[in-house]
């Protein structure tokens, strides 16, 4: 236990005579949080699970400000959990939105190629949706304007099991169908976990006694592993996604993207035609000035002090600063996004580009300033912990939430822990 996660919950963790709140408490109220809630009640009936989560309401920050977009899992490499759970998860956020009534629809959509550079890179992914066991299919200039008339690129896939849907609605949908006690406008303060299970405070004063711990936290999980005492060996370093609308959305009629660079974990400035109808242009990728940053004029000084403390936010500066600064230009500059938007929509002019809100990336970046790439979930006693869970997340979180779900009922159940309260 770490001084600073003992000090502050001392003194409220004994009363573990008294029983328990909970079996299983998970923090956050996102998509991944409250999926896992889901998968925790059906795969153990009677499981009594509680979920904490900050914000008034479920979906507050990476869920409720995406692109919307069922990611049907070609980018990623074949065997890592983006590859196996985005392609399982795709098909089953489907079902779940059919299932439900929620607004989905499967468009499909185009990676295009503009420059002889990317053609490697786009033949490679080509093969990489093979191997994940996605149909692809590939598109020359002429195949790519049946599709996308006014997109210009020199080849291009399609994909047909990309789609878009409202993840905050289903994640509104999986908390209600989870059956648990959630709890909203709660946040932890302090975390005391003792041989018997775990104790939360929350800012309000609550003490909350569970059996397990499930950190689901996103842009605050660093932060409640080490409250929890388990150090992550990383840190979350916030990247803002900006993004812009059509005001002409007949330009679009699906989605398309760039051929994304494989040194970083983002896609690059696409095109969304979301369920509504309008379209969606980014985002782009800059660091933000607080975790919960959506705009510059955001600003949290003890999230910045955390970010360039952290040796890998060095590293990271150090090794893509040229990226970096050309994200930073089109992040201030709207007649420099355009530009950037015209090589594969060459019709857009600044005018057609009205800002739209913002989402924050919650990046795991590891000490030695990789940025990880493959979402990322640990343990320690009595804690699940989900430390990188970006982008696919939401395409991927109901086989994300029944792997969480698995190893808190293996901590729930195993030695003397099931004993525990009894």
């Amino acid at each position: 236990m770490t001084a600073s996660g003992q000090d502050s919950a001392h003194g409220y963790g004994h009363g573990h005579g008294r029983g328990f709140d909970c079996d299983v408490l998970v923090i956050g109220g996102g998509i991944v949080g409250l999926s896992t809630a889901y998968a925790l009640t059906r795969a153990a009936p009677g499981t009594r699970v509680m979920v904490l989560e900050k914000e008034p309401g479920p979906a507050r920050h990476q869920t409720g400000r995406n692109s919307g977009v069922i990611h049907s899992g070609i980018y990623y490499r074949p065997g890592s959990l983006k590859a196996r759970f985005a392609v399982r998860g795709a098909a089953e956020m489907v079902k779940f939105c059919a299932e439900y009534g929620i607004a989905h629809k499967v468009t499909g959509k185009l990676i295009v190629a503009t420059g002889r550079d990317e053609l490697p890179r786009l033949h490679a992914l080509v093969q990489r949706g093979r191997e994940n066991g996605i149909p692809v299919r590939e598109l020359g200039p002429a195949q790519i304007e049946e599709y996308e008339p006014q997109v210009r690129g020199l080849a291009a896939i399609r994909v047909g099991t990309t789609g878009v849907c409202d993840f905050g609605a289903v994640a509104a949908q999986l908390g209600a169908a989870s059956g648990a006690d959630i709890q909203y406008g709660e946040e932890a303060a302090a975390i005391d976990r003792r041989g018997w299970g775990v104790a939360v405070r929350t800012a309000s004063g609550a003490v909350i006694r569970a059996r397990v711990l499930v950190n689901c936290a996103g842009l605050q999980c660093d932060r409640i592993a080490r409250l929890a005492g388990d150090e992550p060996r990383m840190r979350i370093v916030p990247f803002r996604g900006e993004y812009y609308e059509l005001t002409r959305p007949e330009l679009v009629r699906g989605l398309v993207y760039p051929v994304p660079d494989p040194a970083f974990p983002f896609l690059g400035v696409h095109l969304t035609r979301g369920i509504e109808g309008s379209v969606h242009v980014g985002p782009n990728a800059v660091p933000a000035l607080a975790r919960e940053g959506y705009s510059w004029s955001a600003v949290r000084p003890r999230d910045m002090a955390e970010t360039l403390a952290w040796p890998g936010s060095w590293r990271i500066a150090r090794r893509h600063w040229r990226y970096g600064a050309g994200e930073l230009h089109r992040s201030l500059s709207r007649r420099a996004f355009a530009t950037a938007v015209r090589r594969l929509l060459p019709a857009v002019t600044e005018d057609d580009l009205r800002p739209a809100p913002a989402g924050v990336r919650a990046q795991a970046v590891l000490r030695d300033g990789t940025l990880a790439d493959d979402f990322l979930i640990r343990e320690g006693p009595r804690t699940v912990h989900v430390l990188n869970a970006p982008s696919p997340a939401a395409t991927a979180a109901l086989p994300i939430g029944r792997e969480v779900a698995r190893r808190a009922l293996t901590a729930l159940t195993g030695g003397n822990l099931a004993r525990a309260g009894r």
